[in-house]
């Protein structure tokens, strides 16, 4: 009886121990405002990239088709594009962002549709630059085919 009595107060000093408090003070983050700000867009054949950053570079908030829900060749079209900034912009609202520079990275068909949409959902664009990597006279072509 002695033993048993010893093993159900082992339990319920384990059950006792088990039971954390909840911790109090828990900090709210604070959001800083930044009120201007670059957008980057990468629009390949196959996916639109925008993220939003602060002056320094430093990320704000991104999306992608694919993370928006798109599959496939439906990807990269200028709706896709569209959405994304919208997704974007929702997510920086608490930010307080208004002007932006956009920066405008490959051939895509969303490059176009993501700046317009910027423009329509509140954000005043204040210039556009395409990054666009060119060569100059680059990699040296294959050798012609002996047929």
């Amino acid at each position: 009886m002695a033993e048993e009595e010893k093993k159900s107060e082992g339990k319920t000093e384990t059950k006792a121990k088990a039971k954390a408090p909840a911790k109090k003070n828990a900090k709210k983050k604070v959001a800083r405002q930044v009120p201007h700000g670059c957008v980057y867009v990468h629009a390949t054949f196959n996916n639109t990239i925008v993220t939003l950053t602060d002056l320094n570079g430093n990320t704000l908030a991104w999306a992608s088709s694919g993370h928006c829900g798109f599959k496939g060749p439906k990807k990269a079209t200028p709706y896709a594009a569209g959405i994304v900034v919208k997704a974007v912009v929702e997510k920086v609202a608490d930010f307080g962002l208004h002007e932006v520079n956009v920066f405008l990275t490959g051939v895509g068909s969303g490059r176009d549709a993501a700046v317009r949409a910027l423009n329509a959902n509140g954000l005043s664009v204040l210039s556009i630059k395409d990054m666009t990597p060119l060569p100059h006279n680059g990699c040296r072509p294959p050798r012609a085919r002996r047929i």
